[in-house]
């Protein structure tokens, strides 16, 4: 990511905690017994204003586990090949290994304490994450075992609205339903849609800089 350097004020907004914007597109609903097919991270990053933005994304396509289930239902809806060769999949233990390196190496240089997993509906996104840390007996998972922040809740709050889509347009951020239901996409998206939340809460006076 060929970005300025972190800001060490992130580190006061939210507790220590660093959100990082997590997507996952999954062969079903159950995180112990469906694949992992793809899952992009947004690094979140803060200016010297206290605003945040998008910094960067790390994203891979995932194999299937071995014994993992593929429901047809969830195949159809995001249009998924697991077995096409342009996919260039790799295994659950390296996609993983590769985002916690660059999201630990965030948290470091930031100052903080731990990532925190933001998502829309987040606690699936989380479910897949931990259960796929669990079955690769991954050692440094940097995020927060089971604390997350949810866009639903916090666009419900701000706009009214629940449901991706019909968010982004309230905020005035622009959305393709072609392109949604990838990994990178929807995790793009909604990191837009959480900046510009916080940034608004912050210019309504909501929080400011911890050395105002």
């Amino acid at each position: 990511m060929n970005e300025p350097a972190p800001n060490p004020l992130i580190a006061q907004r939210f507790r220590g905690f660093l959100p990082v914007i997590i997507d996952v597109e999954t062969g079903g609903v159950n995180a112990k017994t469906d694949a992992l097919l793809e899952i992009a991270a947004v690094i979140i990053r803060m200016d010297w204003q206290g605003y945040l933005r998008p910094a960067g994304t790390l994203a891979h396509h995932v194999q299937p586990f071995p014994g993992s289930r593929l429901d047809p239902a969830s195949m159809a809806v995001n249009g998924i090949d697991p077995d096409h060769p342009f996919r260039f999949a790799v295994p659950e233990n390296e996609a993983l290994t590769a985002i916690f390196q660059e999201v630990r190496r965030e948290v470091r240089e930031t100052g903080c304490n731990r990532a925190i997993l933001v998502g829309h509906n987040a606690f699936f996104d989380l479910a897949f994450l931990n259960a796929a840390v669990e079955r690769n007996r991954l050692k440094r998972n940097p995020f927060h075992p089971f604390s997350n922040f949810d866009t639903v809740s916090l666009a419900g709050l701000a706009y009214g609205q629940t449901v991706l889509a019909r968010a982004l347009r309230a905020a005035g951020i622009s959305w393709n339903e072609s392109e949604a239901h990838s990994a990178i996409y929807d995790a793009e998206r909604t990191a837009e849609l959480f900046c510009q939340i916080i940034n608004r809460w912050k210019d309504l006076g909501g929080w400011t800089r911890g050395d105002e």
